[in-house]
């Protein structure tokens, strides 16, 4: 074997050249990264909306020994806490060997991804046919969502005040639900449309039956055996729908793709594959120096508004109840400490390599991407992180041996987008985005690579722990 050339050793040496993370790993670090694949897609099996996704971390957290914040008592290194944020968002912390005057680690992910919500008043009949009404929730293509297979999650409160958890279309023999298209034959004008406009957004109803109340004859005579139906199964009666969160999620399973099962293929992984591998780094982050305060927050999807958005006031409030445990100010806590907003990217698709500037893409496999700003065209609407906590996380990666990459959401003017960075940003804490990049992004069956998602892991845990 010739020995390399002055060039090449100068290009290694002076050269950015991010490479596939199986080059980088053993065979044990791969192994390791496939079976956390395994816990991550049973938590996405059973977690397709942020009410899922924050029960569930709340009772592993509980396995686990977090208690409920108790702002009263005191804490000391090691203690575990959580605070759950109206059922649909959680934060859990664990206290540090340094006084929270230093500042706290956090880590903020979002547990919320576009669906078909039901709108107030849902059900009605036509041509023999009833469907519920819908309004989308989140940047969608309306098309993806036409002739798939859905499920219906969420909850109903009953005039009388209870409350019932729905969860249909799940599981095997489960009745499972759809939203019709047009068919070739007569689909003229539909497909002369702009792809935007090939599906209107009223018009994304999801069939729910076709067979009339006995043998009765008369108008809304489908509708009246449904509603039979939920009364029996549910208890409930039209009205009830005033008072429900039902969403309409794809019935898909998490599964592997491609003959190497090297990626994973599921509803949902913006932004719970960031979320997963936090809370797991949050959990195992047993004596940390410095306080941790791990996120999963809702409604990023829409704009984090909402006071279960990080957008509201309630992570300010809990570093701020923390702080006071130790007789500090809560201003003074957030102005120390850093933040890793993870949220995915845009992974580069060798099929539409057009938006990408590929100098600056993500690619899927090349390990978890550093996110210097997101915004649209003229970095609108982002935070944009300082070039010193760039550098401290890029030698924080280094050092403890994550893959990562940097990369942009596209190219400069061709859309962009945003999360939660700005909103912590806000609160005068240091904030860099970092998340696992996502083939097929808020389609309802995303790609992401197993290597990625277990650098995220390694890389979040990192941070918690320095």
């Amino acid at each position: 074997m010739s020995e390399k050339t002055q060039a090449e050793i100068l290009k290694e040496e002076l050269f950015y050249s991010p490479e596939h993370a199986a080059y980088a790993c053993e065979d044990e670090e791969i192994a390791k990264a496939d079976a956390f694949c395994e816990g991550y897609k049973q938590f996405l099996n059973a977690c397709k909306t942020e009410r899922e996704a924050a029960a569930f971390v709340k009772e592993l957290a509980e396995k686990n020994g977090y208690v409920p914040f108790d702002p009263k008592a005191s804490y000391k290194a090691g203690d575990k806490v959580y605070s759950d944020i109206r059922s649909k968002a959680l934060i859990l912390c664990t206290f540090g060997s340094e006084s929270l005057e230093k500042g706290a680690k956090i880590v903020a992910s979002h547990i919320d991804s576009p669906r078909l919500d039901l709108k107030p008043n849902p059900l009605y009949e036509d041509a023999e046919l009833a469907l519920f009404k819908t309004h989308y929730y989140g940047g969608i293509k309306k098309y993806q969502w036409t002739a798939i297979p859905l499920a219906l999650h969420g909850i109903i409160y009953r005039r009388d005040g209870s409350c019932i958890k729905v969860c249909l279309g799940e599981d095997e023999g489960d009745p499972q639900f759809v939203v019709t298209d047009l068919l070739p034959h007569l689909d003229k004008k539909q497909a002369n449309r702009p792809m935007s406009e090939a599906i209107e957004g009223e018009n994304l109803n999801i069939l729910v039956g076709s067979r009339p109340f006995a043998k009765d004859k008369g108008s809304e005579m489908v509708k009246l055996n449904i509603m039979k139906l939920l009364n029996e199964k549910y208890g409930i009666i039209e009205a009830d729908f005033l008072s429900a969160e039902l969403e309409a999620v794809p019935a898909f399973k998490a599964s592997d793709i491609g003959f190497d099962r090297s990626m994973v293929g599921s509803y949902g992984h913006d932004d719970r594959v960031c979320a997963y591998p936090s809370v797991m780094a949050e959990i195992d982050t047993v004596m940390p120096k410095y306080t941790s305060v791990t996120v999963i927050t809702d409604k990023e999807e829409t704009g984090s508004d909402g006071n279960t958005g990080l957008h509201s006031a309630f992570l300010k409030h809990f570093i701020a109840d923390i702080a006071k445990t130790q007789g500090l100010c809560g201003r003074d806590v957030l102005r120390a400490s850093e933040c890793l907003s993870a949220d995915v990217n845009a992974g580069f698709d060798p099929t539409y390599p057009s938006v990408h500037d590929k100098l600056n893409a993500a690619f899927i496999n090349r390990g978890i991407v550093v996110t210097k700003y997101t915004g649209s065209r003229g970095k609108s609407s982002t935070n944009d992180a300082n070039a010193e906590f760039m550098a401290k996380i890029r030698t924080l990666f280094d050092n403890s041996k994550v893959a990562w990459q940097i990369g942009e959401l596209g190219k400069v003017d061709e859309g962009g987008g945003g999360t939660v960075a700005k909103y912590v940003a806000n609160l005068g804490v240091e904030v860099v985005d970092v998340g696992v990049p996502v083939l097929s992004m808020h389609a309802p069956f995303e790609v992401v690579a197993k290597l990625d998602v277990y650098m995220a892991y390694k890389g979040f845990k990192a941070f918690l722990e320095q």
